[in-house]
């Protein structure tokens, strides 16, 4: 099982790549691991068909008891066969429904496969706090896959609304997870359950469970966030909407049933809640014209009618639940992917608009009216064999005198009729012909996109009509996990019984709705919807928004400078009360450990000072660099080449990034808001640096155990290593350093989207005539920039670099032309050499890629954007995702040969001619690092520069035309 959550990892980052080459054919590829998927679940039914369980654990965070552990028991196993059947026919679906040219093909692909595979971890995870991680992994994908078509709002917002709602109710649950592993002892759901823990704090912690559940189900009063999410594209609503993500919440409370189902509020909240969803969606349902949106409300009553039968409890309404759970994953993504069909061969889903589609396709008009049978509960059909078994459920539990049977009983019966009404309406307003409108007109599709539907709807048939020996075996062993007696089975003749009566009732009341439709509609017209969830979901978001506008007036009425002020007069009041209360005072204080310290000390106070007299903003940026290698001095001083090395590189490129942002500001500092308070903000900025200086000396006396630096030495032996703070870095706390990349990674996304506020996604543009444009011209598209200046640039001087001649003259500079084309790859070949000595020598791959970026920003500077485009012709988010990934990868990897993340492994061996070589794990999550740097650097160049270069180039063209055009009229 783990195995194959990582092939679905491993895959589902290649599939973007694979995509590119294959185009649409990709999904081919990829439906192919779900299918293998199936099949191991599959095989695995001798095991779990005889009452036992698979399962397989790797400890993880063996401190808090939590392991990577999973255990496919018979409700693991109906689930992950689910998801894995029913994710690779969607996956074979969308080869063809999607065309070539949509766009974020890939992304789409990749994204799926992920879901796919996080849903079969979360159904098969045994531990608990796992789970809830691909619990809320689910919700970020959904999130993803929703908002697919970025240029439409409706679609942004509706993937906002189902993270927002999903993401709250899985905080609340996260708060149940701590409670109910804490009074166990365990992370185990399988301990949990069979420990039956009561109490106060269980009650409280299975409610909060339930809350996740609701939210993740989309139950009232969550289940508006469902509807919206129809602006998705098809396969995800027939993959995620009916099979997958929504079945989640189902899931959980199944699972949880057999030792809780007696928790006081459980039933009330279920059978209350899920009566309500189910009459309201299908009420909802009979008012939609759009295809999609009947079966999304339609949707919300199946959970609500599955939410009531899976947390009844009992071992017949667990039968009941599981059947009901198997027939509408088939029924509900068959008829997905049937709207999806109709959208594409007609152009809507208005079934207003439609007339005769069912004696063009008859086909498809077949494939359809199995699923709508089976959704309406039609016999010999699986969803009439597992609703008859929620009504026997039900009614034996009224009869043996518990009421909420009878209210359970009710409620499904009317909203069974109701569901049987929306039934008959979906398929007479997709299918039929109307005289008052002209036929359809019918694109041809092929019949290979009707694979996946009529799979699905042949499944229903052959599982409804062998219900008995098929069915039945399969799920009973989850029943008898449930307390309590139970005699039922599921077949498909029972003979002449109330649950046949009830169901003959409900097909006739239903199609009566039908048949006065009129009717219904205007009684639906003349009710006030005065309650609505939609409605008060948006209320409150006005109100947070309204919230924090006010919040930010309040706090924030001055600049920047009282912002600073501000927090610096809490530090110093903060810090300077708990010193002054201090008692553990160093005994002496040396002043200095070299005499040279003094002077680089003078000089990093007079270029503070300086900088904070500064009246243009290049000199006070130039000057607080000088306390930046000031601090290069006195590392070097102590003995710290690395460090020496690293902030000597850092401090050149922050300049490099001041010198970029400052071209878009006035050059003096407060040219017309001249500065005031100067002696207040002098008195602050002396106050804090006394304080720190306070709070070193403290900090130095309050020693009391002997110093680790004594043991850096021997710690870094261990990891094959003569420079500590390399070893440290990637090996002894690499677990710091994967977070400070990852914050790394944050800043660059952050920078590019501020300045990329329409996207950035395409090829990278190139020069004009460039090398690789014209390499590229048969073989893959290049995008050319329009702005881009051609081969014969006005520029007559001989350019050194590619794009040397796109430069006006007077910012063209031979000499540096000169001396970047010299020394630009030998730059990159000593970044590669730091990168690979890091773990000896002063070096590593943050200090070598900090150089490789410099090398980069000399390229930059020399040639301008399009050098820098010429120069590395990558994105870098990918870049920075392959060195965030091959750092992770470094941590997940160590799990899989029973060691702590991020341990490190060691290849040794001696080459002739190059002596004994040591290579580790450790350089690879180094190379890592070195990548992020890399990419961190080459997105700031293309956000603060090149992007603000052909923002400027747009504005000066705009600017021309604007004089072409008052010159032209003048002259007129």
């Amino acid at each position: 099982m783990v195995f194959i959550l990582l092939a679905f990892l491993v895959v589902s980052c290649a599939a973007t790549g694979l995509t590119g080459w294959l185009s649409t054919r990709v999904f081919y590829l990829l439906s192919v691991l779900p299918f293998a998927a199936f099949a191991y679940t599959l095989a695995q039914a001798p095991v779990v068909l005889a009452g036992g369980a698979v399962t397989e654990s790797i400890p993880w965070i063996p401190q808090l008891g939590i392991a990577l552990s999973f255990r496919v028991d018979t409700l693991a196993w109906l689930l992950a066969l689910i998801v894995t059947g029913v994710g690779g026919l969607v996956l074979l679906y969308c080869a063809r429904y999607f065309t070539p040219d949509e766009p974020g093909l890939g992304r789409f692909a990749g994204l799926l496969l992920a879901f796919a595979g996080t849903m079969y971890g979360l159904v098969t995870a045994d531990d608990l706090v796992v789970m809830f991680m691909f619990w809320e992994i689910t919700s970020v994908l959904s999130y993803l896959l929703i908002g697919h078509y970025v240029d439409r709002k409706e679609s942004r917002g509706a993937a906002l609304q189902a993270l927002l709602v999903t993401t709250f109710g899985g905080l609340v649950m996260l708060v149940g997870v701590v409670m109910i592993t804490v009074q166990a002892g365990t992370t185990s759901m399988a301990s949990i359950i069979d420990q039956w823990l009561e109490g106060p704090a269980t009650t409280v912690a299975i409610l909060l469970l339930l809350v996740g559940a609701l939210s993740k189900s989309a139950i009232v009063p969550f289940h508006f966030w469902l509807p919206a999410a129809m602006a998705a594209p098809t396969p995800v609503s027939a993959y995620l909407h009916a099979a997958a993500m929504v079945k989640a919440g189902i899931y959980l409370v199944a699972r949880f049933a057999p030792g809780y189902a007696d928790t006081p509020g459980w039933t009330p909240v279920l059978v209350g809640l899920g009566v309500v969803a189910m009459l309201v969606g299908a009420w909802r349902s009979l008012r939609q014209y759009d295809l999609k949106l009947v079966l999304a409300y339609g949707t919300v009553s199946q959970l609500g009618f599955l939410m009531v039968i899976v947390g009844f409890g009992g071992h017949d309404a667990a039968l009941a639940g599981a059947a009901l759970l198997l027939a509408h994953a088939l029924y509900k993504a068959a008829l997905f992917l049937v709207v999806g069909v109709i959208d594409h061969r007609t152009g809507t889903r208005d079934w207003r608009k439609l007339s005769g589609v069912g004696r063009q396709s008859r086909m498809l008009a077949g494939i359809t009216l199995v699923a709508v049978a089976s959704m309406a509960g039609i016999p010999p059909l699986l969803g009439f064999v597992a609703k008859e078994a929620v009504f026997t459920a039900f009614l034996e539990a009224g009869l043996a005198g518990d009421p909420w049977g009878w209210i359970a009983l009710v409620g499904t019966v009317l909203g069974s009729m109701l569901t049987v009404a929306y039934s008959a309406r979906f398929f007479w307003g997709a299918f039929a012909t109307r005289k008052d409108a002209a036929p359809s007109e019918l694109s041809s599709h092929g019949w290979g996109i009707l694979i996946a539907p009529g799979l699905l709807s042949a499944a229903t048939i052959v599982l409804g009509v062998g219900a008995g020996p098929l069915v039945d075996p399969a799920l009973r062993p989850y029943a008898e996990t449930m307390p309590g007696p139970g005699d039922y089975h599921l077949a498909l003749w029972h003979g002449f019984e109330p649950a046949l009566a009830l169901s003959a009732l409900v097909l006739a009341v239903g199609l009566l709705l039908f048949w006065r439709r009129a009717w219904v509609a205007r009684v639906q017209d003349a009710l006030p919807s005065t309650l609505d969830a939609s409605r008060g979901y948006w209320l409150s978001v006005r109100l947070v928004d309204r919230l924090a506008a006010r919040s930010t007036i309040f706090a924030q009425r001055g600049g920047l400078p009282q912002y600073l002020g501000t927090i610096l007069v809490v530090y110093v009041l903060t810090l300077g009360v708990a010193s002054a209360l201090n008692r553990t005072w160093p005994d002496s204080i040396r002043p200095w450990d070299y005499p040279e310290q003094v002077f680089v000390a003078v000089a990093i106070a007079i270029g503070a000072i300086a900088a904070g007299q500064a009246r243009q903003r290049m000199s006070a940026v130039l000057l607080v660099g000088t306390t930046g290698f000031g601090m290069v001095a006195l590392f070097a001083m102590h003995g710290a080449p690395d460090l020496a090395l690293t902030q000597a590189l850092v401090e050149m490129v922050t300049l490099v990034v001041f010198v970029l942002v400052l071209r878009r500001l006035p050059t003096k500092i407060a040219q017309r808001n001249k500065p005031v308070k100067r002696l207040l903000r002098a008195s602050i900025g002396v106050a804090v640096g006394a304080t720190m200086a306070v709070v070193a000396v403290i900090a130095l006396g309050a020693r009391q155990d002997e110093s680790i630096g004594t043991e850096w030495p021997r710690l870094a032996g261990e990891a094959h290593g003569r420079n500590i703070v390399n070893t440290v870095l990637v090996d002894i706390r690499a677990w710091d350093t994967m977070g400070e990349i990852s914050v790394l990674v944050v800043v660059a996304t952050g920078i590019a989207s501020l300045l990329f506020v329409t996207g950035r996604a395409g090829p990278i543009p190139r020069l004009v005539g460039s090398r690789q444009q014209r390499r590229g011209q048969n073989r893959r598209r290049v995008l050319v920039d329009p702005l881009a200046p051609g081969p014969e640039a006005s520029s007559s001087r001989m350019s050194w670099l590619l794009a040397g001649r796109t430069l006006a003259p007077d910012h063209r500079s031979v000499l540096l032309e000169v001396l970047v084309r010299l020394l630009f790859h030998p730059a990159i070949l000593v970044s590669v050499y730091f990168l690979f000595v890091g773990h000896n020598a002063p070096g590593g791959g943050f200090a070598g890629g900090l150089l490789a970026g410099l090398a980069l920003v000399a390229r930059y500077l020399a040639g301008g954007r399009y050098e820098l485009a010429e120069a590395i012709p990558i994105d870098a988010g990918k870049i920075l995702g392959v060195g965030v990934a091959l750092a992770a990868g470094c941590g997940v990897v160590s799990l899989f040969f029973g060691v702590e993340a991020l341990s490190s492994a060691y290849l040794e061996a001696d080459v002739p001619l190059l002596g004994h070589l040591s290579f580790g794990t450790s350089t690879i999550f180094d190379f890592g690092v070195y990548l992020v740097v890399v990419g961190l650097v080459l997105d700031i160049l293309r956000s603060l520069g090149a992007e603000i270069d052909r923002q400027q180039e747009q504005a000066d063209l705009s600017e021309e035309s604007k004089d072409d055009f008052s010159g032209s009229e003048v002259a007129r």
